[in-house]
């Protein structure tokens, strides 16, 4: 038995296959965590869902604002969609395109694992936040995504305001705010305030800036966090953070979060 979590796939379907044969992975006995962003970028991205959701519940995948992007063009109207790129569009005019759209909205934006000693979100956490907090937070969209508030919230998440998460956001705000944290997050000031245009490698950011887990006083987890969405980081251990978007378009990257197996070649101790 293994659990293995991989990061952001974003429609390479060859490339995934390949890690997957490298890992030995066995739907009966091993599950894989994926980090989100299944979609979008490699050519790929309907073989790729088609994949994940064949696996079951051998696949525990939390969502990316990839994913989320498919989702909010899937509610537009017939002829918006035929705009989107020709990746997307493969997914969105599929014959099984509903299974498959209603399959990924149901996906967490977060997933805790105490047994195992991990949490799993695609971006990263507010500073000021606890594990108790951001599951609060991710199970309030996750219900608005189940509901009939689904298309609104998709059709109104977009945006980078508000910049800073507080309770005492409501409505929208506080949904797009969440959503922001969870899917968007690389950098941001003491405060948590969201620096969404730094997407360089630490120490290229502006003054003031941090990356969201050394942001000083940032609230410490009992859990190890693994994420995934900023692929200039790279690889990353540090802190009780695992980074593992190494951008799957070069070399799909993935941790051992449990094995009773030898470990594959470059998961890590």
């Amino acid at each position: 038995m293994a659990v293995y979590a991989i990061g952001d796939v974003q429609g390479c379907y060859d490339e995934l296959s390949r890690l997957l044969e490298k890992l030995r992975f066995d739907s009966a006995r091993d599950t894989l965590w994926f980090c989100g962003d299944l979609v979008n970028r490699g050519g790929q991205s309907l073989a790729v869902l088609r994949q994940v959701q064949s696996f079951g519940k051998s696949a525990l995948v939390v969502l990316g604002n990839h994913d989320l992007s498919l989702l909010a063009v899937a509610e537009r109207e017939e002829a918006d969609q035929a705009k989107t790129n020709a990746e997307l569009r493969e997914v969105l005019f599929a014959p099984d395109r509903d299974s498959l759209l209603d399959w990924l909205r149901a996906r967490p934006l977060l997933h805790v694992d105490r047994a195992l000693g991990f949490a799993l979100v695609h971006a990263g956490l507010a500073p000021g936040w606890t594990l108790d907090r951001a599951e609060q937070m991710a199970r309030e969209v996750e219900q608005r995504l189940a509901g009939e508030g689904a298309k609104r919230l998709l059709l109104a998440m977009f945006g980078n305001k508000p910049d800073l998460w507080t309770p005492r956001l409501r409505g929208i705000d506080r949904l797009r705010a969440t959503i922001n944290v969870m899917t968007r997050l690389r950098y941001c000031d003491v405060r948590g305030r969201i620096a969404y245009h730094e997407k360089g490698t630490p120490g290229t950011q502006k003054a003031g800036l941090y990356p969201w887990f050394e942001v000083p006083g940032r609230v410490r987890h009992d859990l190890r966090i693994v994420c995934g969405h900023w692929s200039t980081l790279g690889r990353f251990a540090g802190m009780g953070i695992y980074a593992i978007d190494g951008g799957c378009v070069w070399e799909p990257q993935f941790i051992s979060i449990k094995s009773t197996r030898k470990k594959p070649a470059g998961a890590p101790d």
